[in-house]
């Protein structure tokens, strides 16, 4: 099954550019994903499961090099990229 998740991500932090096209650049190095950016928020389409396991990996990634952020996500399971 597939997954489109889309995730916005708001940093602690007044200098707040640079951590998320960190963030948004560091999910583009995971390959078997659709990414698309617009200025809200990113798309990331794919496996379900592997969606899940990287949005799992970036969160602990973010929280390691940025620290705290808060992050707002929407799931469409079953969706298909036309």
């Amino acid at each position: 099954m597939n997954i489109m998740l889309e995730i916005s991500m708001y940093p602690f932090n007044e200098d707040f550019k640079p951590l998320i096209k960190s963030f948004i650049n560091k999910f583009n190095t995971y390959a078997d994903l659709e990414i698309s950016t617009s200025a809200t928020s990113t798309n990331i389409f794919g496996e379900y499961r592997y969606v899940m396991e990287v949005l799992t990996a970036m969160l602990a990634w973010s929280h390691e090099e940025h620290g705290r952020a808060v992050f707002v996500s929407k799931f469409i399971p079953g969706y298909v990229v036309e």
